[in-house]
């Protein structure tokens, strides 16, 4: 669940963004990530680690 007007960043181009108003959200592991467009949400599935930082 996320956080009432928290911003995350679509881990592909960075955009900041509310998560209401993402075009698509994927789970992958634990942790949910929201993406701005098609284009980051493909880029995204095809290889979520290159994406994904590490602590």
């Amino acid at each position: 669940m996320h956080k009432k007007n928290h911003t995350y960043r679509d881990p592909v181009c960075g955009k900041k963004m509310n998560p209401n108003k993402s075009h698509a959200k994927v789970k992958y592991g634990k942790e949910t990530y929201y993406l701005c467009c098609p284009l980051c949400q493909s880029e995204f599935e095809k290889d979520p680690l290159k994406y994904i930082k590490k602590d």
